[in-house]
């Protein structure tokens, strides 16, 4: 017979206790203690049997454990090496697992998917991503351009609205650009504080990434691109002239710059937060001509 699930409070505390586990504040650890939760979570990632599934941060197993149940095969990067024993002992059960000890910012993705998946499976990320580093993690994932199908991440609620958010809304801006640009982006579901432990000072959320074949938007040059999104983005209350004159100071004078934002027929008193990504990827495409 298999053990109780990881997570629950009870079988948690008892795991913790018998390893002399203690939470590093640095890593961000906060385990989660609730298997309805880790069950809606796999739901929205769309795990089934013929799914591969990427886990960053297995902690104690607890969505490990529940992944391995639902997917094909399940390939997951812990940093924190004092839990390697750990999820040798919750994970036994499971021959479908491999835990790799290691920075999944340092590592070679790629590599891994090619050598523990099968061809052509759909592979989906599934994680409750540490809130210190979620936005240098996700970057990665998709500048990257890993072949994975959806990354599904239990993240900071606020970091969760910011990249599903949508123009003229307050939690708009450079990292909604940015994720949707490679993804379609929504908040399927949010997560009080009382199924972690430690409990966490912040709400979280759970964001699906659905990656996208190919940006909703034709760019001259990424870089440049993602540099003048930010720029708009400076200082959020000034507009778009400003904004643009303070990014081109000494290589573009002020008159330049009205003529491009004519050109591209967007009002120099707009915000960033009002332009859609067509909007932007016009302006660039203006910009750069001018430039190069």
């Amino acid at each position: 017979m298999k053990s109780k699930a990881v997570a629950t409070p009870k079988r948690t505390k008892e795991i913790l206790e018998t390893y002399g586990f203690s939470f590093k504040k640095s890593l961000g650890q906060n385990f989660l203690i609730d298997v309805n939760i880790l069950r809606n979570i796999i739901e929205h990632a769309g795990i089934d049997e013929e799914a591969a599934a990427i886990e960053i941060g297995p902690g104690i197993g607890a969505l490990t454990e529940q992944l391995a149940q639902h997917a094909d095969r399940v390939v997951a990067f812990e940093i924190d090496q004092r839990l390697v024993p750990i999820l040798d002992e919750t994970l036994q059960d499971y021959s479908n697992v491999t835990i790799i000890n290691e920075d999944i910012l340092q590592a070679d993705v790629e590599n891994v998917i090619a050598e523990h998946f099968k061809e052509g499976q759909p592979i989906r990320v599934v994680a409750n991503l540490p809130y210190y580093i979620t936005t240098p993690i996700l970057m990665k994932l998709l500048m990257d351009r890993l072949p994975v199908d959806s990354i599904t991440v239990m993240i900071q609620k606020e970091v969760a609205e910011r990249m599903a958010a949508k123009p003229n809304s307050k939690s708009y801006g450079s990292l909604s650009i940015a994720v949707q640009y490679y993804t379609e982006a929504a908040v399927v579901m949010n997560v009080p504080k009382t199924v972690f432990m430690p409990q966490p000072n912040v709400d979280s959320s759970v964001l699906h990434l659905e990656m996208r074949k190919q940006p909703p938007v034709e760019v001259d040059d990424e870089e440049f691109f993602f540099n003048l999104v930010q720029a708009t983005f400076g200082q959020r209350r000034k507009t778009l002239m400003n904004n643009l004159a303070r990014h081109f100071k000494g290589s573009l004078e002020k008159e330049e710059i009205r003529a491009k934002l004519e050109a591209a027929e967007i009002d120099p008193k707009r915000r960033g937060e009002s332009l859609s990504m067509q909007e932007f990827a016009t302006l660039a495409h203006h910009f750069y001509q001018k430039l190069h």
